[in-house]
């Protein structure tokens, strides 16, 4: 990936244009920093079993909140990236404190009650987030190298390196006995109570550095597009995620990475291809619903969900494991096993 805005690589239908120039280094860009926001939503939700409608809302307090630093504030970049961060760990540890007094759908309804809440600030506040046109990046204090078209290639290596954290950060909760934790609440959390154990710190926990997590991605999509706008901190775009997730495969981390690509691009292309003159040409019968690109991916989610129930990801191992005469051996499973493994010596303690 590293390597890719260095080549001259074109797939006609994927890429507009040839990978080393700026077209296909947006796409790629943009499409990176949702992967990073969907790995970050996988830790919620394969991980710690924690379905939420208001992840995007700490997406937002990234994008939002470096833009209103840089605006105000006046800071260098790098301390400003800090503050954001900063400001949506706090966000994220009032409303996860509070959502975490309830679990299963009540949870993910005060999730969403919080992202609509976030929503209407940010509307409502158009002197201090801009509004309905969102909040455009004040570039004065962003280093030459990362502003403008012309360094698009410097915004695709750093949307990468914000991929790779991500990546590392998930890596590591998931091998961490927080995730063992997390895993182990998610299987059977009654359990843990009864042995004396508070899973409830270890979700806590868990969801500040998946919100953190989404405020990076954050910073990522405010500087690849030079702003932001309401949708960003919309459970609508919690929903977009948790859609990538589904079609990577829950409890995957290269199976959200896929999820985010797979669904950045198929937007992406599939807007194009709306307005093509081969569609245009097609009867009314066919022409409406192709020519509506959340038709086509929304038809792409049902076959996926019917026909691959365990994502792509999920689907890939399988196949996998049966060719190779083994057990099915995903990142969920491993995650199971190291939940019995924190269970079963709180039990012989107890005993």
């Amino acid at each position: 990936m590293a390597l890719l805005p260095l080549l001259n690589i074109s797939i006609p239908g994927v890429l507009p244009t040839p990978t080393y120039q700026p077209g296909a280094l947006a796409m790629l860009s943009l499409a990176m920093v949702f992967s990073a926001l969907a790995l970050s939503y996988n830790m919620l939700l394969g991980t710690g079993g924690m379905l939420s409608f208001g992840h995007a809302l700490y997406f937002g307090a990234g994008a939002y909140g470096l833009g209103i630093i840089l605006a105000n504030l006046g800071v260098p970049l790098w301390p400003g990236v800090v503050l954001a961060l900063v400001g949506g760990l706090a966000i994220a540890f009032v409303t996860g404190a509070i959502s975490m007094r309830v679990t299963g759908i009540p949870f993910a309804m005060v999730t969403l009650a919080f992202a609509q809440a976030g929503s209407v600030l940010v509307r409502r506040n158009s002197s201090i987030t801009g509004g309905e046109e969102g909040l455009s990046l004040e570039t004065d204090h962003v280093p030459d190298f990362l502003v403008g078209v012309a360094n698009t290639r410097n915004l695709y290596w750093l949307t990468l390196a914000l991929l790779v954290v991500v990546y590392l950060v998930a890596l590591w909760v998931d091998r961490s006995r927080l995730g063992h934790l997390a895993s182990a609440a998610r299987e059977n959390e009654l359990r843990l109570r009864v042995l004396g154990l508070e899973p409830n710190r270890a979700k806590l926990v868990l969801f500040l550095i998946a919100a953190v997590s989404a405020s990076l991605a954050g910073v990522g999509y405010i500087l690849l597009q030079s702003g932001t706008v309401p949708r960003a901190v919309s459970a609508d775009l919690t929903i977009t995620v948790l859609v990538m997730v589904v079609l990577g495969g829950v409890g995957y981390r290269w199976g959200a990475i896929l999820g985010g690509f797979l669904y950045t691009v198929l937007d992406q292309r599939l807007t194009v291809l709306a307005g093509s003159e081969a569609i245009e040409s097609l009867p009314s019968v066919l022409r409406v619903p192709l020519s509506e690109p959340l038709f086509l991916l929304g038809t792409l989610f049902i076959l996926v969900v019917m026909f691959l129930p365990g994502g792509i990801a999920g689907t890939v191992q399988s196949w996998w494991a049966r060719r190779s005469g083994g057990r099915p051996r995903d990142e969920l499973g491993e995650l199971e096993d190291d939940a019995e493994e924190v269970l079963e010596p709180a039990e012989t303690r107890r005993s």
